[in-house]
């Protein structure tokens, strides 16, 4: 009798974590779908601006021409470019912030990891920075801002680890961990500055405020007048930090080892790559650029921090919605970036003529459109499935994924 030969099986593919099938949905669609996502969110926020009485089209010529971007324009007149500059420089001094927190939660997304906690690691970088800046008078001025501006970034990078160390020793899962850790920095930073704080200001005895950061450790401004708000070098720290986070995970050990881990966990462990320290690494860079983050708005335009600004910040929160928006790219998140920064300037209030829109919803325009950006997120998870019955209808199975270019990428072809 024969003897039966059994035919081996292939083996099963690995299963990626939620982190992991997200960035896979947000590569399908190219830069067509956040144009999509983009659209059809203005679309909703001029829905709401209609029903509130106003011309969409009017608030929106308001806000492109608040947040500065006429000065683009050739055809501005010679009388309007200098309030089209100032605009333009404040947009810009929005943007470097939110493009290091923008990364600091898409480097997380590609190692399959949620970094809801860009926020704590801003205010944390935010507090190291202002006690740095204000307090060690004895260092030369480029020198002051550097160490300021290290020493935030090292402390962002520690508080980060932090829920990436609970993740490799107890599984404990980062989303909780770094909404626990936000709202730990937010009443540290308060308890630090409030009444009686350790570093409540030493002129302004009854005010809850940091004493202001040395006039030498403030970031040398290179457009605009520097009494009035000038755009600081910082936007090219944040650019540089950009171009960091790019040949780190495309070009290094590091990268690829954070995108082997968010592809598959076991795999990666099987190859002999350590899940638990990566995933420290991980986060703790994460960390670094949102700390970094928070030392620019100090050191930049800010030079001092009070209780209300640690409670009232949303710079590491709208972190989230440009990591989504710009794909967890480096170039796709300066844009996204770019984008609210310039609707955060271009929806102040003093940029809407009086009577033409309702001041309490104007500042909220940007909320608005965060949240649809989002929320729309999840058309991402309708493109990824056209994409399966595409495949289906060629005869490939519909659950197969397309063999990944990178770890944790798919191709758009």
């Amino acid at each position: 009798m024969p003897e039966t030969v059994e035919t081996p099986q292939a083996p099963e593919a690995p299963k990626a974590g939620a982190a992991s099938r997200l960035t896979s949905h947000l590569s399908i669609g190219g830069i067509v779908a956040p144009l999509i996502t983009l659209v059809f969110a203005f679309f909703v926020a001029g829905l709401v601006v209609l029903a509130s009485g106003a011309d969409p089209f009017e608030i929106y010529k308001a806000i492109f021409n608040g947040a500065g971007l006429n000065w683009l324009l050739p055809w501005l007149s010679e009388d309007d470019r200098p309030l089209a500059a100032a605009n333009l420089q404040q947009t810009l001094i929005n943007t470097g912030p939110l493009i290091l927190c923008g990364l600091a939660v898409a480097y997380a997304f590609r190692a399959g990891l949620f970094n809801i906690g860009a926020q704590g690691q801003y205010t944390v970088g935010s507090i190291i920075a202002v006690y740095v800046a204000s307090s060690w008078a004895g260092l030369p001025g480029w020198l002051h801002v550097v160490v300021a501006m290290a020493l935030a970034a090292l402390a962002g990078a520690a508080w980060g680890a932090i829920a990436g160390g609970l993740r490799a020793a107890t599984g404990a899962n980062e989303v909780i961990t770094t909404i626990m850790l936000n709202y730990t920095a937010l009443w540290i930073g308060v308890y630090l500055f409030g009444l009686g704080g350790p570093l409540q200001s030493d002129t302004q005895t009854s005010v809850p405020i940091s004493n202001d950061v040395l006039t030498d450790a403030r970031l040398p401004v290179f457009w605009g007048d520097k009494d009035l708000q000038g755009l600081h070098v910082g936007i090219f720290v944040a650019v540089l930090a950009a171009g960091v986070f790019w040949v780190l995970l495309n070009r290094s050990r590091l990268g690829f080892e954070a995108r082997a881990v968010g592809f598959s966990p076991p795999a990666a462990r099987s190859s002999g790559i350590g899940v638990g320290r990566t995933y420290v690494m991980t986060m703790g860079l994460c960390g670094l650029f949102a700390g970094l983050a928070g030392s620019l708005d100090v050191l930049g335009w800010q030079f001092h921090l009070a209780t209300n600004d640690v409670q009232t910040s949303q710079v590491g929160f709208l972190g989230i919605a440009v990591a989504l928006l710009g794909r967890n790219t480096a170039i796709g998140t300066c844009l996204a970036a770019l984008l609210f920064g310039a609707l955060l300037q271009g929806t102040n209030v003093r940029n809407f003529e009086a009577g033409t829109f309702d001041p309490n919803l104007a500042p909220n325009l940007t909320t608005v459109i965060q949240g649809l950006v989002v929320l729309l997120v999840s058309a991402d998870v309708l493109l990824a499935s056209v994409w399966r019955r595409r495949r289906a209808r060629r005869g490939a199975p519909p659950d197969a994924v397309p063999a990944p270019t990178t770890l944790g990428q798919v191709p758009t072809a």
